[in-house]
């Protein structure tokens, strides 16, 4: 049996790991969301856009590595909680699982984005952007990852607020 003491380290320890898990998240995402804003602002070069190389690329694989430390910081917070050890705020659970929502609505944000640039040029359908001159197609193209960067960079961003509001709010544990 552990001394009374020894239980006091314990709770510490997995209250400090929580908080490092929601201080990377933070992270992360904060890495994502500046480079997300910073190829929004400057605009997509066409070449980026169409061969998703460059600082386009590893946005995107920040991102999802971002989106990934969210995952797994909910999932540990998950098995934390099914082990019997809860936090004493429960706010913490509302700012570590959120994120997840915001992942999701962002991606289905990103989805409409494309269907958002054709409908602004009178555009039906992506097929409709075949019959247009190729200047004009890469522009398109270029308009679209622009928004979904845009999209995508603020919900990273969004991230990094609640991750460190669960890092302020996990204690208790």
């Amino acid at each position: 049996m552990l001394h009374s003491g020894n239980r006091l380290e314990i709770h510490t320890l997995v209250t400090q790991a929580v908080v490092a898990g929601a201080l990377v998240v933070a992270a992360l995402n904060a890495i994502s969301g500046l480079l997300g804003g910073l190829l929004w602002y400057r605009g997509v070069a066409l070449t980026e856009a169409a061969t998703a190389t460059g600082p386009v690329r590893a946005f995107w694989v920040m991102l999802r590595v971002g989106q990934g430390s969210a995952l797994t910081l909910a999932i540990a917070v998950g098995s934390l909680a099914a082990a019997g050890k809860h936090s004493t705020e429960q706010l913490f659970y509302l700012y570590a699982l959120l994120p997840l929502a915001i992942a999701f609505v962002a991606e289905q944000l990103r989805v409409a984005s494309a269907q958002t640039i054709l409908d602004q040029h009178g555009l039906e359908s992506a097929a409709a952007v075949g019959t247009l001159p190729e200047r004009e197609q890469q522009s398109l193209v270029a308009a679209i990852v622009r928004r979904e960067i845009g999209v995508m960079a603020l919900s990273a961003i969004v991230v990094v607020f609640l991750a460190l509001r669960a890092a302020s709010t996990a204690h208790g544990f």
